[in-house]
């Protein structure tokens, strides 16, 4: 009888264990999900950069110093596509405060605000945006949700042991906690 017990007993604890483990897999694909999701929109941001500044060049020739930026900002987030979390949301950022600033130059011209491809472009961009904020708040929420299966109990013992760490979240820097301004 005590033989049948024990054995239930350890039915139980491998089945938990399994479902633990199960859990820990499933929130890391998920969270690797959802930051590819993150860089599939940061990546349409950043094929988006050069048609805008190529359509704000045609107008604005000496805007040069602004456009200059907004290319190198660009650089920058491309070439930390490879980069963790935080190292990614800030050239990010600065990608979001050049952005800004080219928006504001090009208030000071009315025509290329009135261009088809300009209005086109922006609208483009702003729905980037909100795609690039909604794949921020997915993601933050599925590694909030890992790290806390990663650090309470019992799963924390079992993670560890497997090797799952805390992951980082995708926070915005202070410059980019506003929104984009879209002026047309």
């Amino acid at each position: 009888m005590t033989f049948i017990v024990l054995l239930i007993i350890l039915v139980v604890a491998v089945l938990a264990l399994v479902g633990l483990y199960n859990r820990l897999v499933s929130l890391r694909v998920r969270s690797q999900n959802a930051w590819s999701d993150i860089d599939v929109q940061l990546k349409r941001r950043s094929d988006l950069v050069p048609n805008l500044v190529n359509t704000v060049k045609g107008y604005a020739a000496h805007e040069r110093e602004t456009l200059d930026a907004v290319t190198q900002a660009r650089t920058r987030a491309v070439a930390a596509q490879n980069a963790g979390p935080a190292e990614r949301a800030a050239a990010e950022a600065q990608l979001t405060n050049a952005l800004r600033g080219l928006t504001v130059a090009v208030e000071a011209y009315p025509q290329l605000q009135a261009s088809g491809g300009f209005r086109d472009l922006q609208q483009q961009l702003a729905a980037i945006e909100d795609a690039i904020q909604n794949a921020r708040r997915y993601y933050n929420a599925v590694v909030r949700d890992f790290n806390t299966a990663v650090s309470t109990f019992p799963s924390n013992l079992f993670a560890s042991s497997m090797g799952y760490k805390e992951l980082e979240f995708f926070q915005a820097e202070e410059g980019e906690r506003a929104v984009p301004k879209v002026s047309f």
